[in-house]
């Protein structure tokens, strides 16, 4: 926590932080326009950020690009804030996870630090038995490339479904990847929308998520990067939403034994 109070202290900082609030993903060349200061300055000022867990990045190609990472952020306003403004914290929590850019690839990157294995954190996201915990679903699968995931969804189906994802990556222990479903019918009662809005919103290209793991002396980094959207998907906002309490919830019942699956 000293780190992220350290990254927040200088005005620059918090400059570069306001900008991919603004616009999440950019790289160091677009950053650099936000401050008027030589782009190793840029940089150093982006690895404090980095170090402080504040930005995630992910490689695009070449390019390193820069994502507004709000997990310690707001673990300061659950320790600092909580007891004064139960409000403002929320919407805090609101604001940093929405991903209302104007990339020409909108994604969601998430990153954060659990006190783990990458062993058990492999199981926790492969394992139906766990993923229920946390998750409210159950995920089945071999885990191979090209092998299909089925589905259990508690409260939608009580028998496990085919919703045509498949695995793209599997590296024990490395990094998962595999591709997203479409909007079921049952979110679309959930949700209260019309047939023609699920029809609309079913006909989004599919996207997918990947899961990097990767030590971190005592803990697991795990960073999350759900992307392949179409501009202004609205697969994109419902799951911009959804995987910050997910994987909250995942890092709780790795650290403490203890999850209240997502509602």
């Amino acid at each position: 926590m000293d780190d992220v109070f350290k990254a927040l202290a200088d005005p620059s900082r918090r400059r570069l932080l306001d900008s991919l609030n603004a616009r999440d993903g950019q790289c160091l060349r677009e950053l650099c326009a936000v401050l008027d200061i030589a782009r190793q300055s840029v940089s150093k000022h982006l690895a404090v950020l980095e170090a402080a867990n504040v930005v995630s990045t992910v490689w695009h190609g070449r390019e390193k690009l820069h994502y507004l990472n709000a997990v310690p952020i707001n673990a300061i306003a659950e320790r600092w804030m909580d007891q004064y403004d139960q409000q403002r914290v929320r919407a805090l929590a609101d604001l940093t996870f929405a991903l209302e850019n104007t990339m020409s690839e909108p994604r969601f990157v998430y990153t954060t630090y659990i006190q783990t294995t990458p062993e058990h954190l492999w199981q926790a996201l492969t394992e139906p038995a766990f993923t229920r915990r946390y998750w409210g679903a159950e995920l089945e699968s071999d885990w191979t490339v090209g092998s299909p995931i089925r589905w259990r969804e508690e409260g939608m189906w009580d028998e496990y479904r085919d919703l045509g994802q498949v695995v793209l990556e599997s590296e024990p222990y490395r990094r998962l990847s595999y591709s997203w479903h479409y909007v079921q019918c049952e979110h679309a009662r959930m949700l209260g929308w019309t047939e023609e809005e699920f029809v609309q919103r079913r006909d989004e290209r599919r996207s997918k998520v990947t899961f990097d793991i990767e030590p971190a002396g005592s803990t697991v980094k795990l960073t999350v990067v759900h992307d392949d959207f179409d501009p202004d998907s609205e697969m994109l906002k419902a799951i911009s939403g959804g995987w910050p309490a997910i994987l909250s919830n995942l890092k709780t019942m790795l650290e403490t034994g203890e999850a209240v699956p997502v509602a």
